[in-house]
């Protein structure tokens, strides 16, 4: 690649919400979308985009796709981990069913992803791999606990990946949204509600009222551009200021815990020699 050649992108979740912004936003510079969802859209004929069908919980599915769009445009160079779902209940509600198919899509499906462009980025020696957490990958919250599950998984497995393909000259960023107006919402799986949480249910419910920003998606996208023309990316980026303070609160709270009890965690190790046999 020149500084004046397109980059190719592959977005998964491309169809809608902020996978679509982050397209749209690609193509507005000038650059080519493998754009990835289980639907396609049929009015959309633009330049430099290429719609392609599969669902991320299939990894063959998931590898044909990357396969498709290394063979139409040679490279990939920024590569956007956005697929997801959001489960909202509290943890003993849910069905083993829901349990796992919230980590499905959000976990695995990314999990599939970077282990199928992860050889692309590889023999190129270059490449940028996004992936799209939460700020519910920082902290947990009452409701979202099965979310905030298959993203903290997600942020674990990014860490790992960010220190084995950086020796290769790949970039990896945990991207870490807010609150936008997607259809995340509109369209996410809940639990059956147990009677017993009926008011701690109300009294988030009402939190949320008062409390909750949410921005257009157009928002978000603008700071991914930002993001990918950076020379020094960094491991993590916030979207949102009530994101940004909810994590400072979070880390803040766990640096006093951790020093509180300093004395007890250094107390729990002392070097031995190897038990014998």
């Amino acid at each position: 690649m020149t500084a004046t050649s397109p980059r190719t992108w592959f977005v998964t979740g491309a169809s809608r919400g902020l996978g679509r912004a982050f397209t749209d936003a690609a193509l507005a510079a000038g650059d080519r979308v493998a754009a990835v969802s289980r639907t396609l859209r049929d009015d959309d004929t633009r330049d430099g985009l290429l719609q392609i069908a599969a669902d991320v919980r299939d990894p063959a599915a998931v590898q044909a796709a990357v396969d498709r769009a290394v063979e139409a445009f040679g490279r990939l160079d920024v590569v956007v981990n956005n697929a997801g779902t959001m489960s909202y209940g509290f943890v003993e509600e849910f069905t083993d069913e829901q349990v796992r198919a919230q980590l499905e899509t959000n976990f695995f499906g990314a999990a599939w992803v970077t282990r199928a462009v992860a050889p692309v980025l590889r023999r190129q020696g270059s490449g940028h791999l996004i992936q799209v957490s939460s700020i519910g990958g920082v902290a947990g919250f009452a409701g979202t606990g099965l979310y905030s599950a298959s993203k903290f998984a997600l942020e674990g497995l990014s860490e790992a990946v960010a220190h084995e393909l950086g020796a290769f000259g790949v970039a990896v960023t945990i991207v870490e949204p807010g609150g936008y107006w997607t259809d995340l919402y509109t369209a996410m799986e809940t639990a059956t509600p147990l009677p017993a949480y009926d008011g701690l249910r109300e009294r988030l419910a009402a939190e949320l009222q008062e409390n909750s920003v949410d921005s257009e998606p157009r928002l978000a996208a603008e700071a991914l551009m930002t993001l990918v023309d950076s020379d020094d990316p960094p491991r993590r980026l916030l979207l949102g200021g009530v994101a940004y303070d909810a994590a400072l609160a979070a880390t803040e709270e766990r640096r006093r815990t951790w020093a509180a009890w300093e004395a007890v965690s250094r107390a729990a190790e002392k070097a031995v020699p190897a038990p014998a046999g």
